[in-house]
């Protein structure tokens, strides 16, 4: 049996304070993170207020529109620097190992 992951407290808060720090309604922030297409505003509701949690790949792109590192968000001992965005370079960030192809 797998194990249970348990589920950051403060994540919804911090989502919820990354949207009004950068003065976004629900809908210009599903735009920011560019997920549109793929979940709702509604969506972003049930997160801020700890309903629902996000998938890594929203999470991730939470992270580089507040330019914050992920463990920002999922580590309920830190917070979120005080002016957001913050001043992470998502973009210098290397892989140190080329992507591996799916196998099939």
């Amino acid at each position: 049996m797998g194990s249970v992951r348990s589920k950051p407290e403060r994540l919804g808060e911090k989502l919820r304070h990354i949207r009004l720090a950068l003065n976004l309604t629900q809908s210009e922030l599903l735009k920011r993170l560019g997920v549109e297409d793929k979940i709702d505003y509604a969506r972003i509701s049930g997160f801020e207020s700890g309903l629902r949690e996000p998938t890594l790949e929203i999470l991730l792109r939470y992270a580089e529109v507040a330019g914050v590192h992920m463990e920002a968000l999922v580590d309920d001992e830190l917070d979120l620097p005080d002016k957001l965005p913050g001043d992470v370079k998502h973009k210098n960030i290397r892989r140190k190992y080329a992507a591996r192809s799916k196998r099939r």
